[in-house]
């Protein structure tokens, strides 16, 4: 099983700021590293899939990066609906794991 753990837990950030989440895998994930931000009270709502690409209609501000065991998820200019739990997940082997470790964003 791949294990993922994300870093920091927990951030508050001011608008406007940029802010980073990390997700260590712990052996390579060669394909299909996705993002995650579950809202207060909503469904988790896919950000990026592919490692890097962004699903239709999610904003240009939020960006994936990274290969191998190590990927970043940047939100540019952050604005209040940014807040919530962000996840990373993969799915290059199964089971695809869940999310070990979320990141909450505090605006």
């Amino acid at each position: 099983d791949i294990i993922l753990t994300q870093s920091p837990g927990s951030q508050s950030v001011v608008l406007g700021q940029t802010v980073s989440i990390r997700c260590k895998a712990s052996s390579s994930v060669t394909y299909d590293l996705q993002w995650y931000l579950q809202r207060s009270g909503e469904a988790p709502k896919l950000l990026i899939y592919d490692d890097t690409t962004r699903y239709s209609g999610v904003s240009d501000r939020f960006s994936g990066s990274g290969s191998g065991t190590d990927f970043t998820l940047t939100i540019s200019r952050v604005q209040a609906e940014d807040a919530g739990v962000y996840y990373c997940q993969q799915g290059n082997s199964f089971p695809f794991t869940q999310l070990f470790h979320e990141s909450t964003l505090t605006v």
